[in-house]
Order: C-alpha cells, then sequence, then structure tokens
C-alpha cells in the first residue's frame, strides 16, 4: 500500500499532552476573525473572484501556517488582514475592532528584503518607533533590545548590503515586532533563503515567538515549514480560494530537526500532500516535433 494512501486519519491521534494543548489554546480569547471574506478581481471587463466565503477564528499566540495552491488568495488574504488590500466583502476584525487599512497593531514580513538600504540596521529598526512619536533617545535603546532579541546587536551599525538573506529578514523581523504589533503576519519570508538558512530561521522565529507577545499568521508553499511551525494548518483551495480545512498540528512542541521523521509529522505531511496534491490519473504526454540539433554518437532513452 503506498505511502499516500495509507492509515490517511493518522494525523488525528495525538500524542499525550497535545489535546491538552489545543484545549488551552481554544482557552484564549480570540484575536483575529474572518467572517465571510471575498476578493474580486477586474479584468477586461470580467470579474474573476480570487476567494469567497472565507471564515475563520485565530486564538491569542497562536501559530497559524495557511497553504494551499498557487491563486487560492493566500497572499492576498494576508494583505487583506494587514489592511494594505482591500476586501470585496465581508469583513476582518482584529480584537473586536474592524480592520479598514494599515495600523501598528499588525506588523508584515515579505519574501523580499524590504530593509531600508541607506539605513543602518539600528536605524531601520528604530524607524516605525520613530514614526510613532518615540523619542530618537528612547527609540534608540529600543531598536537595540530587538536587535539583540534576534541575536543581530553586533551588527547594529550595520548597512543591509553587507548582511546574508537570513540576517535582513530577522532584521525586518525586529522591525515589525518593534511596534508592538497584535499579530505578525509573513507572506513566504523564507522562501528567498537556501535550504540551510530557511532551517536556522525557523529555528530563530520558534525561539522569538516563544519570547514575544504575539499571533502569528504564516503563508508558505512548504508543507515541511507548516508542520515544523505551526499550532494549526489552514489549507486552502482554489477556484475560488476557500477555507479546505483547519488541521490541529500533532507534532508536540517545542519542535526539533529530529521531529522530522516522527510518526505525527510523516501523517501530517500525507494529510497535507493529499490536499495540495491530489492522486492524477496520468495522461499521455504529447510527442514533440523530432527536431535533432546534436551529432552525439550516444542515444539517451
Amino acid at each position: 500500500m503506498s505511502a499516500r494512501t495509507s492509515d490517511p486519519e493518522a494525523y488525528l491521534r495525538q500524542p499525550a499532552g497535545v489535546a491538552e494543548r489545543f484545549e488551552r489554546i481554544r482557552q484564549r480569547p480570540v484575536i483575529l476573525s474572518v467572517r465571510h471574506l471575498s476578493k474580486d478581481f477586474e479584468s477586461d471587463g470580467h470579474r474573476r473572484p480570487v476567494f469567497e466565503g472565507l471564515t475563520l477564528d485565530i486564538h491569542r499566540r497562536e501559530f497559524i501556517c495557511a497553504i494551499g495552491p498557487s491563486g487560492c488568495g493566500k497572499s492576498t488574504l494576508a494583505r487583506i488582514v494587514a489592511g494594505l488590500d482591500e476586501a470585496s466583502g465581508g469583513e476582518v476584525l482584529l480584537d473586536g475592532a474592524l480592520v479598514t487599512g494599515p495600523g501598528p497593531d499588525r506588523g508584515m514580513v515579505f519574501q523580499g528584503y524590504t530593509l531600508f538600504p541607506w539605513l543602518t540596521v539600528k536605524a531601520n529598526v528604530m524607524f516605525g518607533l520613530e514614526m510613532g512619536g518615540q523619542a530618537p533617545a528612547i527609540a534608540e535603546q529600543e531598536a537595540r533590545q530587538w536587535l539583540d532579541m534576534v541575536g543581530l546587536g553586533k551588527f547594529e551599525n550595520a548597512y543591509p548590503h553587507e548582511l546574508s538573506g537570513g540576517m535582513k529578514q530577522r532584521v525586518a523581523i525586529a522591525r515589525a515586532l518593534a511596534n508592538g504589533p497584535r499579530i505578525l503576519i509573513m507572506d513566504e519570508p523564507f522562501g528567498a533563503l537556501d535550504a540551510q538558512t530557511r532551517a536556522q530561521m525557523q529555528g530563530y522565529l520558534l525561539q522569538i515567538w516563544r519570547k514575544v507577545d504575539v499571533t502569528i499568521l504564516f503563508i508558505t508553499h512548504d508543507l515541511d515549514e507548516a508542520a515544523y511551525l505551526s499550532d494549526r494548518i489552514l489549507v486552502m483551495g482554489a477556484n475560488p480560494g476557500r477555507v479546505v480545512e483547519f488541521i490541529e498540528n500533532p507534532v508536540p512542541r517545542p519542535r526539533s530537526a529530529e521531529q522530522f521523521q516522527s510518526p505525527e509529522f510523516l501523517a501530517l505531511k500525507r494529510r497535507l500532500e493529499e490536499h495540495i496534491h491530489p492522486p492524477m490519473e496520468v495522461e499521455e504526454v504529447d510527442l514533440l516535433p523530432m527536431v535533432k540539433l546534436t551529432h552525439a554518437d550516444d542515444e539517451v532513452e
């Protein structure tokens, strides 16, 4: 029997202590409510729905990963929650207040490096604090505390071009958290990093999250990443985007790389693959024109 079809409900059998963890999470207040959210784009006079009818609740200090095929609206959902895009219908409530635009109660980290290249690392983290009315001396003190938090205190006077990709994203996280947001929205933040740096950043992020009172909505295409980081995983479908399932992650915390081979991790990943890569009938491939552009003696099969 294939791995895809063997014991598909295994991910539901949570190890001891995991059920209690989710019960504690459910007892926390709901910080983010999405109600009947829809988003349409107009193209050549035609309406194209990105997603419709999205409804979900996220509790305080939850780590939520959102996955789904390209075009399901994951990044659009993140931008609407951040207040950077407007919904076509429905509403987003943060702590019961309607989201109508950007605000300091939400931090955003993008995949691209969005640091100001003309400012030092410290000045980048200070920027939002000063824009919010902090005195420069106070902003500098707080910026240093956040840089120490992400392990970059020694680089406060460096410029972004002097940093590696992972270090730049740590500065971006520090800058987003310095404003004290209620929720941190991360849109494929490690997607441009190499595999080793990405793994390091995942570990850094979990360490930071444990120390800070913040809820995280994390967009990713990487199923391993979602299984490693999340409390729950929002699985979205496409055409139009919608909530397919909200899965409680059975992998115990604290997480470690060794858990990538645990039964809970592997069963959860199989479940995610069933949603994202459902079994398909193999179709015959059309034969291409036989134009040969080589005179090599060896033939390939």
